[in-house]
């Protein structure tokens, strides 16, 4: 997103909300105000995005959730306790259920059973901040598209990120013989990182072809596995301590993690250190919607208090068009949005 068209949302946003806030009108009067506003903003949108809908229905239908998303990037934004800042993105048309239905994709099953073993947790001194890309130990941003398969890339990303920083080689893996193959999960409806890790090693060969030789489409289909194709291997797998100074340890020392969250603020990210307040963005299995990859930490200011806001670097699966660059930083030490409740990571 072009960070005119931000501003211009910004500023037309805060002028509808300044319009409700100071103008003494009618509650007819205002309504239509608002309306014209949003119907703007909309438009504005539709032509930056290059939408169109089929019918005029749907696009009343459209306008009314895009209204709807402006409330909620003025919460999201009114009560943030860090410095993320929440905007309008392709995402900004769909309802909460649609978004989740075709854009995340972490699910467990209610017959869930996680086979990994407890991390062991190095004692070393952390470093400041890290960062694995720095060491060539991270893939380029990839994009799911609409398929609820994060929970593809999230592992396929873990187990690229642990073999490079094992063999100092970097792979990158194919998520979609994960999709097409592991009958544990629902392919593009969505599955757990654990379930997928069992397959790999139970199903696969133990491990996962190269994205070249089996490439995304983000749909699902008959697994054509080929274990002599097979690149990386695995070992098995295991959880990582909820505690996020452990798990800095564990990153600094193994690898990228593979997590789940709740993506609820995801949805209208823009840029800076997200941190919500917790009825937006609360955890527990439960509320877990969306696997990502973490690939490093590190410490912020604030802008006029100059106070340290710690955070993580995430990989996100959205195309690199999404959030800052295709990733997002969220707040490191209280469990936000979940980050501490599901952490995996292959053994190789």
């Amino acid at each position: 997103m072009s960070c005119f068209y931000f501003f211009a949302g910004v500023a037309l946003l805060s002028l509808t909300v300044s319009v409700s806030s100071f103008m003494v009108v009618g509650d007819e009067k205002l309504h239509h105000l608002h309306h014209v506003k949003h119907t703007a903003l909309f438009n504005y949108f539709l032509e930056q995005h290059n939408k169109t809908y089929a019918t005029l229905v749907e696009y009343y239908s459209r306008l009314h959730i895009f209204s709807g998303n402006l409330r909620k990037i003025q919460l999201l934004q009114d009560t943030e306790h860090g410095s993320g800042v929440y905007g309008l993105n392709e995402f900004s048309d769909l309802s909460t259920a649609e978004f989740q239905a075709k854009y995340l994709g972490f699910k467990l099953k209610p017959s869930y059973a996680d086979r990994s073993v407890p991390a062991m947790i190095p004692n070393i001194t952390l470093p400041r901040a890290f960062d694995w890309r720095e060491y060539d130990a991270v893939t380029g941003v990839k994009d799911q598209t609409m398929c609820g398969s994060s929970w593809a890339f999230s592992t396929t990303g873990n187990i690229e990120g642990v073999y490079a920083a094992k063999t100092k080689k970097l792979v990158s893996l194919s998520e979609q013989e994960l999709i097409d193959c592991d009958q544990e999960d629902d392919g593009c409806e969505g599955g757990s990182i654990s379930n997928a890790f069992d397959t790999i090693m139970s199903k696969l060969g133990g491990g996962l072809e190269e994205e070249k030789t089996y490439p995304y489409r983000g749909d699902d289909k008959a697994c054509r596995l080929n274990k002599k194709a097979t690149q990386v291997k695995i070992n098995g797998y295991v959880s990582v301590s909820r505690d996020e100074t452990d798990m800095a340890k564990y990153l600094v020392e193994n690898g990228p993690m593979a997590v789940a969250i709740n993506a609820y603020a995801l949805q209208f990210y823009v840029t800076g250190v997200s941190h919500p307040i917790q009825f937006f963005c609360d955890g527990g299995n439960e509320n877990l919607s969306h696997s990502v990859l973490i690939v490093g930490y590190g410490v912020d200011r604030t802008k006029f208090t100059h106070k340290a806001v710690p955070y993580w670097i995430i990989k996100n699966s959205w195309g690199e068009g999404w959030g800052e660059k295709g990733y997002f930083r969220l707040y490191r030490g209280d469990g936000s949005c979940g980050i501490n409740d599901y952490v995996r990571s292959a053994l190789v």
